[in-house]
């Protein structure tokens, strides 16, 4: 077996969504419609070597709104303030593993862009900001049509979380 390697280009659609509401209540909203991933529960399952059926219900019942937050950067302001540096940029990864592994099965480098990331900051006039890159368009990149339309259902059901926000949803996200 030879070295080598294989090279795959793609264009990302990044989505910078402005929210008509203060940065602080927007997060406050988004961290609870997505709520923190529970380690200890998922690895209760993990121990107890469950089936699949029992990772789906506990998902379902964790994530109302089909995703978790499996990490935060937290408030970024303070370090970047030392450079003299304004705004309130807070990182997120939000996904579901259960929707993951509709991808894992078929390539698990599709965890690369899993879960998605994303961003809310202050946007113009005061109100926030919500960021992320579309996933059908990173899962595309594969080329693998089962991976891709797990994109397209990404771009879904972030649309639908978007909706229950009541933000805006990008047409990109509808088609």
């Amino acid at each position: 077996m030879g070295q080598g390697y294989t090279e795959r280009t793609y264009q990302a659609r990044r989505l910078d969504i402005s929210v008509d509401r203060p940065y602080e209540e927007f997060r406050r909203q988004y961290e609870q419609a997505v709520p923190p991933y529970d380690a200890a529960a998922f690895d209760a399952l993990v121990a107890r070597d469950a089936p699949w059926d029992d990772v789906l219900a506990l998902m379902r019942e964790r994530a109302p709104h089909d995703f978790l937050i499996y990490w935060s950067s937290g408030d970024l302001r303070p370090m970047m303030s030392l450079a003299g540096d304004a705004g309130n940029p807070v990182e997120y990864l939000m996904g579901n593993h259960t929707i993951a592994e509709k991808m894992y099965q078929h390539d698990p480098t599709a965890m690369l862009y899993a879960p998605l990331r994303t961003m809310i900051g202050d946007g113009p006039g005061g109100g926030a900001r919500f960021v992320i890159e579309q996933p059908s368009r990173m899962f595309g990149s594969f080329g693998v049509d089962a991976i891709h339309e797990v994109g397209v259902q990404l771009d879904s059901e972030v649309a639908a979380l978007l909706a229950h926000l009541g933000v805006p949803v990008p047409e990109e996200l509808s088609n």
